[in-house]
């Protein structure tokens, strides 16, 4: 059995990042139109959009306003592709949706959208009453934060982006050894910023081996003992932190992983939420048809829960990590009502904004958190 030392007292050092002290986003800012090659990424500061580019080897944070928060009493909007095709002119099968990702103060849901005639990312807009606008990409005010590494290794693939409560935070693939880069943005960010760059070792509990290629799929920031630290899911699945305090550019940093979640499967999306008391982290997949598997569900997207006090365990760590199954049956969930989960964010206190798979084709939908 896997150990279950953490208590409620503990568990108060586990709050997510945004309920601690926040640092302000911007120190200043560009007024203009920037030149994004392309939407791989999206995130949220307060009163700021992060952008991933991949092409770009950047990362911008694009100044909104604040609005009121938004309750949401539709839950579904169906056959979603077709909505969103037809607010760009294009049909259902002419767009690609690359990610989601909701506003947590105004709980509008900001999707981005490629249009394949033409290679073009558009950012749409879904409020809580599912009206579809575009958001503008044209004279607006933002920062641009660049990743270039100090060995000049060129990036190749920006997976996510997140905030910490007082920097950005971007999972990257570059080009050269060490290929697993995580940047640290410290804010707050000047109008053109670098932040520090460090590269990953992790222990991949499936594969029985230390890794530095595979880039982090999906993070979010965590604090522990007052120390900050960056929690990252990768394909085949481990859950990793790496601390990121005091970080020295290019810097190669060993994680510690604390449960792995299945051979197989690519993380999708991870947040950590609050409920009766305790603290979660849900996090979405997607199996690899190659692996068949009887206990995530139907289909190829699953979503499993995990108790976030796993991430406080020191001694079955790396090479002696717990595996899903009978052992962390405790603390690892399958969550079935999220079969079908391609995306998803938090809504609020009590809820998900999720992109499933459907009978009908891809919809939005509201879901309780579970």
């Amino acid at each position: 059995m896997i150990r279950t030392r953490y208590t409620l007292g503990l568990l108060a050092l586990l709050v997510p990042a945004l309920a601690q002290a926040q640092t302000p986003v911007f120190s200043s800012t560009t007024k203009g139109t920037p030149e994004i090659k392309s939407i791989e990424a999206l995130g949220f500061a307060p009163g700021a959009l992060l952008i991933g580019d991949s092409k770009g080897g950047q990362v911008f944070a694009i100044k909104i306003e604040s609005q009121p928060a938004q309750k949401w009493t539709t839950t579904e909007l169906p056959r979603l592709n077709e909505k969103l095709a037809e607010r760009i002119g294009a049909k259902a099968d002419g767009i690609e949706i690359k990610k989601m990702v909701v506003d947590p103060q105004s709980n509008l849901a900001y999707i981005a959208v490629r249009k394949l005639s033409g290679k073009k990312d558009l950012i749409l807009i879904v409020d809580a009453s599912l009206k579809i606008s575009e958001m503008p990409l044209e004279n607006i005010e933002y920062a641009r934060i660049t990743l270039s590494p100090d060995d000049k290794a060129s990036v190749g693939l920006i997976t996510d982006v997140a905030w910490s409560g007082k920097s950005v935070l971007v999972a990257a693939q570059v080009s050269k050894t060490f290929k697993s880069r995580v940047l640290v943005a410290p804010a707050p960010i000047a109008a053109d910023t670098r932040g520090t760059v460090f590269s990953t070792k992790t222990y991949h509990v499936s594969h029985k081996q230390w890794e530095t290629d595979a880039p982090i799929r999906t993070l979010m920031a965590y604090k522990e003992n007052g120390k900050n630290y960056v929690v990252g899911a990768f394909t085949c699945t481990p859950i990793v932190k790496y601390a990121i305090d005091d970080l020295k550019p290019d810097a190669r940093v060993e994680g510690v992983s604390v449960v792995e979640l299945g051979n197989g499967n690519t993380p999708l999306d991870m947040f950590s939420y609050e409920k009766d008391g305790k603290s979660y982290i849900l996090m979405s997949s997607k199996r690899n048809a190659k692996f068949a598997s009887k206990d995530t569900g139907p289909g190829n997207y699953w979503t499993v829960k995990v108790d976030q006090g796993i991430l406080t365990e020191n001694v079955k760590i790396n090479t002696t990590a717990a595996v899903r199954g009978k052992e962390t049956a405790a603390i690892t969930q399958i969550v079935t009502d999220y079969a079908g989960v391609m995306m998803m964010d938090r809504l609020g206190s009590d809820q998900a904004l999720v992109i499933r798979e459907t009978k009908d084709g891809v919809s939005l939908a509201a879901l309780p958190l579970p």
